[in-house]
């Protein structure tokens, strides 16, 4: 098999690493990919879906996976579905589920899914209003695509009311934040559930825990995730129970009263209060950093749960019984403002975990840093400690001017 995976952080890395281990793939290409798919494949320096498309048919590709979310909600699916080339992701509609919070509120709300109370606003003075009113903390969310940093958690009034400004006036986040979802805060831990989809059924792997704060002991402000962990700690067979009930079965409903069929990936963003098991947000593809801890731990060929999902047939997953633990690397000022450029070392001392690139590109013989975060490590052992004294150790030895990670993933 031929095939295209379109991204360029660690988990495509993930995903290319899981599907190399597989004769049957002859060929890969990765659109825009990064220093680890470049050992595996070959990049191509492509991001227009007109583009992407040209190249599937050029080189006769098989499949191609999606892993961010922006060509899913430009219609990359659609696109590619004209000229019968297969994607492993959902249409336009259906990732608005993910391109839109207002959209998927709504959805979650006509079909009893449980969520946090929340309230949409196009009209910047109706949200001034509205905020006056609430109880604090509140959060404020931008209701387009702002790479996982369009949320605010706002602790006093004044603070929202910079928010509000911030995404509808500054547009901090461009149209992303022309409307906003303002909703209840939800106080508990959260929690990521990746489910594979076979355009009928939903198949969920096992829970991971995400650090979106980029300081130790979640403090700073959210980043794309700074590390995680599978299986969740704090997760347990009750919450899974409530999350089932509540959330995925009647997300399978709303799905088909709405005829948002496809053959992909789901992913829940939870929060486990005292009250129960809520869902804060949909995304439409593979998580990152969580794909890397699931990839660790999936014992299933991936190629084969992919090809039985595009066949519509049911599938088992299967995982190591283990703990995975990934810690992120960062560019200096992540997530503001990055520095780059710098080259990284230390790879051949890596010796107990798995190095997955992301935000860095090889230049001649060295690899350099061109991203915000730059390179994850991951390994698994038979307890979370094990795990995390493998990453860290192999991370000592890793080095590139002003890089930075949290010393407290998988310490919970």
């Amino acid at each position: 098999m031929r095939i295209l995976i379109i991204g360029e952080g660690g988990r495509e890395s993930a995903l290319a690493a899981k599907l190399q281990k597989d004769s049957r793939v002859s060929h890969m290409f990765f659109a825009n990919g990064n220093a680890t798919t470049d050992k595996i494949g070959k990049n191509v320096h492509l991001s227009e879906i007109k583009e992407l498309r040209d190249f599937a048919i050029k080189e006769k590709v098989d499949l191609t996976i999606v892993g961010p979310e922006a060509p899913l909600v430009a219609g990359l699916k659609d696109e590619f579905k004209k000229h019968d080339l297969k994607v492993f992701g959902p249409n336009q509609k259906v990732a608005s589920l993910e391109g839109s919070k207002a959209f998927s509120k709504k959805f979650m709300q006509t079909y009893d899914i449980k969520t946090a109370k929340a309230v949409v606003f196009d009209s910047y003075p109706e949200a001034k209003e509205y905020i006056q009113t609430q109880e604090y903390p509140l959060v404020i969310k931008a209701s387009g695509l702002a790479g996982g940093k369009g949320v605010v958690i706002c602790e006093t009034l004044e603070e929202a009311e910079a928010t509000v400004h911030d995404f509808m006036i500054r547009r901090i986040y461009g149209d992303a934040g022309i409307r906003l979802v303002i909703e209840e805060y939800l106080e508990g831990f959260e929690a990521s559930i990746i489910a594979f989809s076979n355009g009928e059924k939903l198949f969920p792997c096992i829970a991971a825990k995400d650090y979106k704060k980029v300081g130790n002991g979640d403090t700073g402000p959210n980043t794309g995730g700074m590390g995680s962990v599978a299986p969740s700690p704090e997760f347990t067979s009750e919450h899974y129970a409530d999350f089932e009930k509540n959330i995925l079965e009647p997300t399978v409903t709303g799905l088909k009263a709405e005829g948002f069929s496809f053959k992909g990936i789901i992913f829940f963003g939870l929060m486990i209060t005292k009250k129960g098991t809520y869902l804060l947000e949909y995304n439409m593809r593979f998580g990152d950093p969580e794909t890397q801890v699931l990839m660790a731990l999936m014992e299933n060929n991936l190629l084969d749960v992919i090809n039985d999902c595009m066949s519509g047939k049911d599938i088992e997953l299967k995982f190591k019984d283990e703990k995975a633990v990934c810690l992120v690397m960062c560019s200096g000022g992540y997530p503001r403002n990055i520095e780059t450029g710098f080259e990284i070392t230390g790879e051949d001392k890596v010796r107990h975990s798995q190095l997955l690139y992301a935000g860095a590109i090889k230049k001649a013989d060295r690899v350099v840093s061109n991203g915000g975060r730059v390179l994850n490590i991951v390994a698994t052992g038979a307890t979370y400690d094990d795990a995390r004294k493998k990453v860290y150790e192999d991370a000592s030895h890793v080095h590139f001017d002003y890089g930075f990670y949290r010393e407290d993933i998988g310490k919970f």
